[in-house]
């Protein structure tokens, strides 16, 4: 009698060098990534673009970043909840502290981040994180344009116009003896689409729609791919948001990193996503306004964030 084999995160491979729309290796991983986003709201991406090179000097420089002095991390500030830096406060798991850049895909987006942190900016960090958010913006774009491809939908080209990047670096050092490890609480991502990349210390895990923890297990050249509930109110509740957690275990620091994708106009869903067997389900909503929203008292204690906001 055969065993009943546990689920696991889906891998799909995006290190093919002939990965163009309308070629045959496209059209066959578009359906493993619908599939994946529908079923799971996330898979791991092997993303080889991104050198073992490249990897290595960049979390060498998060080392650098996090023993930077608590005042001059706190120079990191934004207006919008999470972009700026995040840790030692109270609600915030104490394991946990993260910075952001906005806009980190542009060279002026990094450079403005190191020039606040570092007095003669940090030319060195620039030469690192930038290239990296490019490579990594990129495997995001071809996922949105699968998932555009897949529904049949035809403003992609309008709508990456309108998207922005967040870049986060965040570190999760090891639990003491009489601490929770808990590095982050359960929650869903309120981006487009998250690409996490990580060192390779575990403690990420995915929630399945049947409740299951599935653990990620990293490595150089694995990104895991999440949709955010504002890519599941675009797809009128087709694409699963999971929710996730971090768990600290080990006695080992981890360090990751993710690129988060927003958009700065307003989000509706498609004509191509609305008939008798779907009917509408959001109202067009503000991505921004649905972080805003996310950080109040009111956004936390919601069991969905978005359907609380722009559900109909």
């Amino acid at each position: 009698m055969s065993s009943i084999q546990a689920p696991r995160i889906p891998v799909i491979d995006f290190s093919k060098k002939i990965l163009n729309p309308g070629t045959s290796s496209w059209d066959f991983t578009c359906k493993k990534v619908m599939h994946a986003l529908e079923s799971y709201g996330c898979f791991v991406a092997i993303y080889e673009q991104v050198s073992l090179e490249v990897y290595n000097s960049l979390f060498h420089k998060l080392e650098e970043l996090f023993n930077l002095s608590l005042e001059t991390k706190r120079k990191n500030v934004s207006d919008i909840p999470y972009f700026g830096y995040v840790g030692n406060q109270p609600f915030i798991p104490s394991l946990y502290e993260g910075l952001g850049i906005k806009d980190a895909v542009t060279l002026e987006g990094t450079r403005a981040f190191t020039n606040t942190l570092w007095p003669n900016g940090n030319d060195d960090f620039c030469e690192i994180v930038h290239p990296y958010t490019k490579l990594v913006a990129e495997l995001e774009q071809m996922v949105k344009r699968m998932v555009f491809e897949g529904y049949g939908v035809q403003s992609y080209e309008c709508l990456q116009e309108w998207t922005t990047y967040l870049f986060r670096m965040m570190k999760y050092r090891a639990a003491g003896k009489d601490e929770d490890d808990i590095g982050c609480d359960v929650h869903t991502d309120k981006s487009f689409i998250t690409i996490l990349h990580q060192n390779e210390v575990s403690g990420l895990e995915i929630k399945t729609k049947d409740g299951q923890w599935l653990c990620f297990e990293p490595s150089p050249s694995s990104f895991i791919v999440i949709a955010g509930d504002a890519l599941l109110a675009w797809s009128n509740n087709r694409i699963h948001a999971p929710l996730h957690r971090v768990v600290m275990k080990g006695s080992e620091a981890r360090y990751s990193v993710g690129l988060f994708s927003y958009q700065k106009k307003m989000i509706e869903v498609p004509q191509e996503l609305i008939d008798e067997h779907h009917p509408l389900q959001f109202k067009p909503f503000d991505n921004f306004g649905l972080l805003h929203y996310f950080n109040t008292e009111e956004g936390h204690r919601q069991e969905s964030t978005v359907k609380a906001y722009c559900g109909i």
